[in-house]
């Protein structure tokens, strides 16, 4: 059986703060050496060369160095990821995963919050947006499940990876062993990145069978409902965290999902909180969380066809700001309005991670003791 999980979330006051995280820990809240994963938001331009994700990582791991008994190697086995970027209303921060004792919680055989986490092996440049990287993919979300207890893959509602992208660099790699890549435009392999292990999480999960590497950013039919991903150029393997619910481990919080069918999709995201486990009025409001909703988690994705409901938008042609900041900063600001807090976990780039135009999400609420 799988410990109990304590999760909080924590503001980021600037780009290399880690302060939150400290004083969770010198508070007993957690302990250092029981942190085992972090999922955040950094306030860069989100794309490839986004440093401020390495800062923060750099931030986040010496504080667990310096208040744990564990080795820097140790702490860098952790799986911290990074989605850079905080557009509109988005505020910088991190949701922090620990365990807990069992014998600190009562046990209970309702639903409660579990964690695994696992790293795939080595992805190769010219695997990224093929079958290769969607088997290592999918044997890492196995391996996740695992280590979370979950047997069944109905009780998995998140899904968090972070997977390399391809760089000058990667691709010169894998040119000088004779290898073609899938593209050479690297800001296009974020969206490539992501959306082949989307469909390595679909596959994982039983969501749809092993697909054709001519699917991948093509048939946007394929896709997880569970699968949030990120990438970018401080890996070169698939890091995997997998979130989901066990009867018996005990703990007070609990994880419940659902899709945004659009980028206004309000309800989308009422329904992931309705199913984690909050009682919420017909018409809900930002006052009927009282405080319970510890975080909600999000990938976003613009319409291939530039229409919401019926309606044009002009993302897919504007070629002063890219798309991926615009529909984050405008799906940022949808959610802000149903949480009635800015410091949400919302990523964009969302090929074949909910349907077309929308997007997963996954919300974790306190249910008591």
């Amino acid at each position: 059986m799988p410990e109990p999980i304590e999760v909080r979330k924590v503001p980021i006051t600037h780009v290399s703060d880690a302060s939150g995280l400290a004083e969770l820990i010198d508070a007993g809240v957690m302990e250092a050496d029981r942190v085992i994963a972090v999922v955040g938001k950094t306030e860069g331009n989100g794309g490839v060369n986004d440093y401020t994700r390495i800062i923060a990582d750099r931030a986040f791991r010496e504080v667990l160095v310096g208040r744990g008994t564990r080795t820097p190697e140790e702490v860098k086995q952790i799986p911290i990821v990074w989605s850079g970027g905080t557009d509109g209303v988005l505020s910088p921060h991190a949701t922090v995963f620990a365990t807990v004792p069992a014998s600190s919680v009562e046990a209970t055989d309702e639903p409660r919050l579990s964690v695994g986490f696992a790293m795939s092996e080595p992805i190769l440049p010219e695997e990224i947006g093929r079958r290769g990287m969607i088997e290592k993919v999918a044997a890492a979300v196995r391996v996740g499940m695992e280590r979370a207890g979950i047997a069944d893959p109905a009780d998995v509602h998140y899904v968090q990876t972070k997977t390399p992208l391809l760089t000058i660099h990667t691709i010169r790699d894998a040119k000088a062993r004779g290898k073609a890549v899938w593209t050479e435009n690297t800001h296009e392999s974020m969206d490539l990145s992501n959306g082949a292990t989307g469909l390595g999480v679909a596959v994982a999960l039983g969501e749809i069978a092993m697909p054709d590497d001519a699917a991948v950013l093509h048939d946007r039919t394929l896709y997880s409902s569970v699968a949030s991903c990120s990438s970018g150029v401080e890996l070169d393997r698939a890091q995997v965290v997998v979130v989901g619910n066990v009867r018996g481990v005990g703990g007070r919080y609990r994880i419940g999902h659902s899709v945004m069918r659009d980028a206004i999709d309000a309800d989308g995201i009422w329904a992931a909180v309705r199913d984690a486990g909050l009682k919420l009025p017909e018409r809900p409001h930002p006052d009927d969380l009282d405080g319970r909703l510890v975080n909600v988690f999000l990938k976003c994705e613009v319409s291939q066809d530039g229409v919401v409901r019926g309606r044009r938008n002009a993302m897919l042609d504007d070629s002063d700001v890219h798309w991926h900041r615009q529909i984050k900063a405008a799906v940022g600001g949808v959610t802000a309005s149903v949480t009635g807090d800015p410091a949400a976990f919302v990523s964009v780039s969302a090929a074949h991670q909910g349907p077309d135009g929308g997007g997963p999400v996954a919300a974790i609420v306190d249910v008591g003791e």
